[in-house]
């Protein structure tokens, strides 16, 4: 097998290894619960923002926060990262910041005895477990791509030399929807690259109340760090074993040949509103975040609703609208959500047998 493969990087596999036993999913599933109920101790709501998180760590992928100011982005990472008791670094980007600022840079170090004189690589805030790059559409396209290959390759290249990047290694990365002045858009390219794009929304009523109460009084509760980066890499192969039966895979590859709108089985509204459709790392992509939402729910198996829950924030950054679409007021949300409505689950997929039907 590629070795690409065994790390799970791009193609999946599901039927390779021995399925997760019971203690294995059992212990995913109480992790998920102690690790939200510790979140909810500092972050008020949002629990499909937390869950969907959770869901990106263990499927060892990358998010993207998408919401306005003062919703707590950086507070949920932080907590996440306190909760996995994991190395936390935050990157807060600006239009001088450089590829080196970020990766790390060579210094020339003298021997004072000897006199010697020789290159050592110091390593730049990249080099963490959890990486928060704040508003990464305020630096130039420079430095996107060199946190690109950090984010594709898990590696840095500095001085024609490449340095491995600490497992797990994720990069959550925000940016704010309504200030874009003085932004770098971030191409389809690397887009492509996170496994979800997360919308984070305004709070309720009940729940803003409960925010005011708890950040105005004392300083928050400190978190008591659950996991260990060495189990969460142990726990993300766990999750990799979970099966996924053929009629699942052919529906998570209908969804995702239907956003091209040459495909036989477009819808009309596909052609005349979406320029470009999802490539096949969306379908690898929907693929493992149905795998981890069955395996952090304690479920041997994936089914039809857990490729349909990943489906918003699976697809929605990897669709492109075109000026039909925005003039007719849709977005990329409103199209995968006809498609959910309109693409047909194939015969047996919802057949309560099929889970024992796997690719060989």
């Amino acid at each position: 097998m590629n070795p690409r493969q065994e790390k799970g990087d791009a193609t999946l596999s599901t039927a390779t290894a021995a399925e997760p036993d019971l203690a294995e999913l059992e212990e995913l599933r109480s992790v998920h619960g102690q690790i939200r109920q510790q979140m909810a101790r500092q972050i008020i709501g949002q629990d499909e923002v937390v869950d969907q998180l959770l869901i990106a760590v263990f499927a060892r992928g990358h998010c993207i926060l998408e919401g306005v100011p003062g919703l707590a982005k950086t507070l949920m990472v932080h907590s996440l990262a306190q909760s996995l008791s994991l190395e936390f670094s935050r990157i807060q980007f600006t239009p001088d910041l450089m590829p080196s600022d970020i990766t790390g840079t060579e210094v020339l170090y003298e021997d004072r005895v000897s006199g010697a004189r020789e290159l050592r690589f110091v390593k730049g805030p990249l080099f963490a477990n959890l990486v928060l790059a704040d508003e990464i559409n305020r630096t130039p396209p420079k430095t996107q791509a060199a946190l690109l290959e950090a984010m594709q390759e898990r590696q840095v290249t500095a001085g024609g030399h490449k340095h491995r990047l600490p497992e797990p290694f994720f990069v959550l990365a925000t940016q704010n929807p309504i200030e874009q002045e003085g932004t770098y858009p971030l191409p389809e390219a690397q887009l492509d690259r996170f496994l979800f794009k997360i919308f984070i929304q305004y709070p309720t009523a009940d729940e803003e109340r409960r925010i005011y109460r708890l950040t105005t009084g004392l300083d928050l509760e400190e978190l008591t760090p659950l996991i260990t980066g060495e189990r969460i890499a142990a726990l993300q192969r766990v999750v990799r074993r979970v099966p996924v039966s053929d009629y699942c895979i052919d529906y998570a590859m209908d969804l995702v040949r239907a956003t091209r709108g040459k495909e036989p089985n477009s819808p009309k509204y596909i052609s005349d509103w979406i320029s470009w459709g999802a490539g096949p790392r969306a379908g690898q992509s929907l693929i493992v975040a149905a795998k981890a939402r069955a395996a952090l729910a304690g479920r041997p198996s994936v089914g039809v609703e857990d490729i349909r829950a990943m489906a918003r924030p699976v697809l929605r950054h990897r669709v492109v609208l075109n000026y039909n679409a925005q003039a007719a007021g849709q977005t990329s949300d409103t199209i995968v959500g006809r498609l959910l409505e309109d693409i047909p689950v194939r015969k047996g997929a919802a057949d309560g047998d099929v889970a024992n039907v796997f690719r060989s």
